[in-house]
């Protein structure tokens, strides 16, 4: 009776609560003239802050100097700030420091929330004997890696550059491409313990203004405690958010976002994320290559093909072979039968039981070389297969035909572009092959219709996502699943807006 009142009690205990004067201490302070009391109540908010530097600069009046410093840059602390106050004669006003020092402006609001926030990002408060209201300056130090090459969406042709963890260079990259005056950002700032700055960018001549307005009050209407990644906002801003597809392309390549604001779309950058959002998406977005448009038109043409039929081979290639053993042999050709019966005589399971275990395998092994390092993980990848395989089929635990399927099934997966999309497909190719062997060909034909039904009710920013397979009003209205020629293309994507353009006729550059 003791132990099952200390469970309960353990289990529905209350949480610890915090005295009304602890909770209310971080937001009872006030902007005084006074510089001691000033400093006081900084050194009282910044009190778990071991590298929080206050300083008294002996000047008339005296100036006081608060900075956390392991965010601020020393050189430009010194050089662009300490020593010119120190030099100021003694007529020191908040207004005449923001004038004298390229670095500093006044105080935006009179809140201390503010000065909190400013320094926390790096920046350094300077408060003046006398006057209320401070000055800020820009001190923050920059850390970011250097320019590389995207690591994840990696192709021979087009720029190698890859977009970083700063939000100001992510910003500069698309300017330097995209030099065009009507070039928008809209700034705003997500999360209230993060405050994680958020670009919106868009071409205003070509972006609907609808699309724009859409995307921004659904970012204005989060309520998010933090913002850490383009990833993570992504799940926040679609429209099924419970759906197994994705329904915003995100990209660490600067061409893969400068063609989509030429079409009209938005894109999204998120401060310390290397990732772009782009939006809306279609689902033929995420089988596209921007070197498709680099290559000539036959070569993109193939190479699109060849991904579109990977999809089907990725999908029903093993879902085919369990529906055809357990239940349609007649569709199998004589030739074949003999080596396949052969290959599955020691075979103990079912051909179902016995896809989805492979299958489960191969998902293990994808995972397990994509989580060690990069060499440890190459050789875990094709030695574990190839050991694996073998031991497999020499213990009769599969068929070495059902490895050659589930093998291309997973070479066909890797083929899609987009990290996301892959490992949609990855999950689902299993309820095709279990409703293969349930149900046989007539439960793939059920399965792929409930697919393609989801696909039609999904949207992307209120566009349609299963985009251009449906609602096509014209012949060769968008470059979807096929790469034509440019000449032949149509000049103004479906997602721009008109003013009174016509599609075709114009020197603008589709997608």
């Amino acid at each position: 009776m003791k132990f099952m009142f200390s469970l309960f009690r353990f289990l529905f205990k209350s949480s610890p609560r915090q005295s009304a004067a602890a909770a209310s201490q971080s937001s009872s302070y006030l902007l005084v003239p006074e510089l001691a009391q000033m400093q006081q109540q900084l050194l009282a908010a910044f009190r778990m802050f071991p590298d929080f530097v206050s300083r008294t600069l002996p000047t008339q009046p005296s100036i006081g100097v608060f900075y956390l410093s392991q965010l601020v840059d020393d050189d430009v602390l010194l050089q662009a700030l300490l020593q010119p106050l120190q030099q100021t004669d003694g007529s020191n006003t908040p207004e005449r420091l923001a004038e004298l020092l390229p670095s500093c402006e006044l105080l935006p609001e009179t809140d201390w929330e503010t000065i909190q926030q400013y320094i926390l990002h790096g920046w350094t408060y300077i408060h003046v004997q006398g006057h209320a209201i401070g000055v800020l300056a820009n001190t923050a130090k920059i850390r970011e890696r250097t320019l590389m090459k995207p690591e994840n969406e990696s192709q021979i042709l087009g720029p190698q550059i890859a977009f970083t963890e700063n939000l100001t260079t992510n910003i500069a990259l698309i300017h330097q491409y995209l030099r065009d005056p009507d070039l928008c950002e809209i700034s705003m700032k997500l999360g209230k313990k993060t405050q994680t700055e958020i670009r919106l960018l868009f071409i205003s001549n070509r972006a609907d203004a609808e699309i724009v307005k859409y995307i921004h009050d659904k970012l204005q209407a989060l309520e998010l405690a933090a913002v850490i990644d383009t990833t993570i906002l992504v799940q926040w801003l679609e429209d099924s958010p419970s759906s197994f597809f994705p329904q915003a392309v995100t990209t660490e390549r600067l061409d893969r976002a400068i063609f989509p604001l030429l079409e009209g779309k938005i894109v999204i950058a998120v401060d310390g994320s290397p990732h772009v959002m782009i939006s809306p998406s279609t689902f033929l977005d995420f089988f596209k290559s921007i070197e498709d448009y680099y290559a000539r038109w036959i070569i993109g043409l193939f190479l699109r093909g060849l991904r579109i039929i990977a999809i089907g081979i990725s999908f029903y290639a093993t879902a085919i072979y369990v529906a055809a053993l357990t239940f349609h042999y007649e569709i199998i050709p004589q030739a074949v039968l003999v080596p396949l019966a052969q290959s599955r005589s020691r075979v103990p399971f079912p051909p179902l039981v016995e896809a989805l275990m492979l299958e489960t395998i191969i998902q293990l092994l994808s995972e397990a070389g994509a989580r060690l390092p990069t060499k440890v993980g190459q050789t875990m990848g094709i030695v574990g297969g190839i050991v694996i395989g073998q031991a497999a089929v020499q213990a009769g635990f599969t068929s070495n035909i059902l490895i050659i399927i589930v093998a291309l099934s997973a070479l066909s997966s890797f083929t899609t572009p987009i990290l996301s999309m892959a490992f949609t497909i990855r999950i689902i190719r299993f309820p095709i092959i279990i409703s293969a062997g349930l149900l046989g060909l007539f439960g793939m034909v059920f399965s792929t219709t409930l697919l393609v039904i989801h696909l039609l009710r999904l949207t992307s920013a209120g566009h349609p996502y299963f985009y251009p397979p449906y609602d096509i009003k014209e012949k060769n209205k968008r470059d979807g699943i096929l790469r034509i020629p440019f000449p032949m293309a149509p000049k103004r994507s479906v997602f721009a807006d008109m003013g009174g353009m016509p599609r075709k006729g114009s020197p603008d550059i589709d997608e």
